[in-house]
């Protein structure tokens, strides 16, 4: 069922700037965020030389694509870990400098697909969240032990809701009555925080809180911070790296990160620009690109995606 409905976002357009970093006798990729599969599976079919490393902290998601994955056996190393251990993974696996990598970020279909995974309001299911079952914290720890001003620190930074107070306050004395522990109990409560005219419009009003929530338990985008800069380090002369995000947090940091590694960094006013302030980087891609509409006809999880490229033009100086 799973296989029936998974449509990997953009495929082919990630698929097309790859595709020039993987021309070489045995090419390396990394799916920082491998998910059911999908791009590493036509990855893998498209460069029949291609060796590719696939990261994920879900241990379903391992399991699945391991079977899915499995007439590529022989070509690849899947392993359960996040993004943030980039690094290590690359050093285990003796791969130093890979030829692509790809971070598709955001919450997986199976995740928001099984009720009891807790990551939908949609759903009335534990409050859980975790991408990872086998970390310790959960959302039903930081609904019920978050202080009002961490709670509302994490509404505004992570979902960007505007009555982040509003919210923070009414959860905290409603959990003073009963721990709260179901998504339907706490998204009746954002529902109530939130004001009548505010309601009307920009869909659920739980939204917000539950990205929040779940940026917070699996520290997604300290995980981004760390893995994006330790991805392009260990690309090779001639690597690209793509980047798909699906909520303005993700684009913003991915922007930066890429913005500060294709920058000429040499002081104003040279005559000649200066090699150790030559960007390493170049953009492939101008902005944040989107999915088609019809994309989007067809598989409508594409429609908040954003894709960013970069290529690898110099290597550093020793």
């Amino acid at each position: 069922m799973i296989e029936a409905v998974h449509v990997p976002v953009m495929l082919e357009r990630v698929l097309e700037l790859l595709a020039p970093a993987l021309t070489g006798a045995e090419p390396v990729v990394v799916d920082a965020n491998l998910g059911l599969g999908g791009h590493s599976e036509a990855l893998l079919a498209a460069h029949p030389t291609l060796h590719l490393i696939g990261i994920d902290r879900d241990p379903f998601a391992i399991d699945f694509s391991t079977r899915r994955l499995e007439p590529y056996a022989e070509r690849i190393t899947l392993v359960h870990a996040t993004s943030a251990e980039l690094p290590e993974v690359l050093r285990r696996a003796g791969r130093p400098r890979v030829d692509g990598v790809l971070f598709d970020l955001g919450v997986s279909s199976p995740q928001l697909d099984e009720a009891e995974r807790g990551f939908a309001y949609s759903y009335d299911a534990p409050l859980d969240m975790r991408m990872d079952p086998t970390q310790d914290l959960t959302a039903e720890h930081v609904v019920n032990t978050y202080s009002a001003a961490e709670l509302t620190r994490v509404l505004r930074d992570y979902g960007e809701e505007r009555f982040a107070p509003r919210v923070a306050s009414l959860i905290v004395r409603e959990r003073a009555k009963d721990p709260i522990t179901s998504t339907k109990r706490l998204a009746d409560i954002v529902r109530a925080a939130i004001p009548a005219a505010a309601r009307r419009t920009g869909g659920n009003p739980a939204k917000r809180t539950f990205q929040a929530l779940r940026i917070e338990v699996n520290a997604e985008l300290s995980a981004l911070e760390a893995a994006l800069p330790a991805a392009l380090d260990a690309l090779a002369l001639g690597g690209r790296v793509v980047v798909l995000s699906y909520h303005s947090l993700e684009d913003r940091l991915a922007k930066q990160v890429l913005a500060a590694r294709t920058r000429d960094t040499s002081p104003p006013g040279l005559p000649v620009p200066l090699e150790a302030h030559q960007p390493r980087f170049r953009l492939l891609t101008r902005g944040a690109e989107l999915p088609t509409d019809e994309e989007v006809a067809r598989n409508p999880r594409a429609a908040s995606a954003r894709l960013r490229a970069a290529e690898r033009i110099r290597l550093d100086e020793d």
